[in-house]
């Protein structure tokens, strides 16, 4: 395994009767922003808290290569937790020099890291000011710089994208994809799975404690029933009703939405399309991230 891999491996918890874990495994490679979506109450801050040994596991492990995570191995983790973990009465620039002393930075080191990233995130000219006089967006902010300031070789960010306004979005998505391309391995939470979507090589969506997919984004989409858009002016409405394997989704204004089985041959669709008279459109609908996320969660 790579040096750098963030490999959780079959790992269960539970709380009494409530099963948070159920044998969860998947990895997160070098380079790669890995999305890690569920509904609340999926497990994806338990699976998080035990990444970064905050909490422990019944049974599997997380591991950073061939290494468990222990003190050291956490102290190379930039973390970001849902709920915010900043000093609210402590200036900006003197928290964040404070953290990245506490990961084993000299003094100049920190100094010269907090001017690099507050100046990255937009936020440098509020080193002097306390974190709860900053707006939510702007905490966010130096919570991200926090989990930046040493230079992790693992970023876990739980919701970094919440409340955030769409500037500030963009400078964060702009700050993970550079961090990945430094080869440090990335994995967020988000419920905003256009972003996810967007930014992520690979996608894990989570329900109840278990993986129920794993994949790229293209390669999710591809693993539903394929659908076909239809454009027939003049095709009625039912038209497609008698053809095997075929289940009409919707129709309106001549535009028919139709699932297929797998062993479904779509000329035979098309075939029947072009009895009705002019056929304009007849495409491939992929479902979105969120079509899929649906899905899977209520299956």
């Amino acid at each position: 395994m790579t040096a750098n891999t963030l490999a959780v491996d079959r790992v269960s918890k539970r709380y009494g009767d409530v099963v948070a874990l159920d044998d969860l495994s998947f990895e997160v490679h070098p380079g790669e922003i890995f999305g890690f979506v569920g509904s609340n109450g999926a497990g994806k801050t338990t699976t998080m808290r035990i990444a970064l040994g905050v909490l422990s596991a019944d049974s599997g492990e997380v591991r950073l290569g061939d290494r468990p995570i222990d003190l050291d191995v956490r102290r190379t983790i930039g973390y970001m937790p849902e709920e915010r973990g900043l000093y609210p009465k402590m200036k900006v620039g003197t928290q964040l020099s404070y953290l990245a002393e506490l990961h084993g930075l000299s003094r100049t080191e920190a100094r010269t890291a907090v001017e690099h990233w507050t100046e990255r995130l937009g936020i440098s000219e509020r080193l002097g000011d306390t974190v709860d006089s900053l707006s939510l967006g702007n905490q966010q902010r130096v919570q991200l710089a926090a989990a930046l300031v040493h230079d992790p070789a693992v970023l876990v960010l739980d919701e970094p994208f919440s409340g955030l306004d769409p500037v500030a979005v963009d400078v964060m998505s702009a700050v993970l994809i550079e961090k990945a391309a430094t080869g440090v391995p990335v994995i967020f939470s988000s419920h905003q799975l256009d972003l996810v979507q967007r930014l992520c090589h690979r996608v894990g969506i989570i329900a109840r404690g278990r993986m129920r997919a794993v994949g790229t984004v293209d390669e999710l989409r591809g693993t539903g029933r394929q659908q076909l858009l239809v454009h027939a002016p003049g095709a009625p409405t039912g038209w497609a009703d008698g053809l095997a394997g075929v289940r009409t989704l919707g129709h309106s204004d001549g535009r028919t939405r139709l699932e297929l089985d797998a062993e479904t041959d779509d000329q035979q669709v098309l075939a029947a399309a072009l009895k009705t008279g002019p056929v304009h459109e007849f495409s491939l609908h992929r479902p979105s991230l969120t079509e899929l996320f649906r899905e899977v969660v209520a299956a």
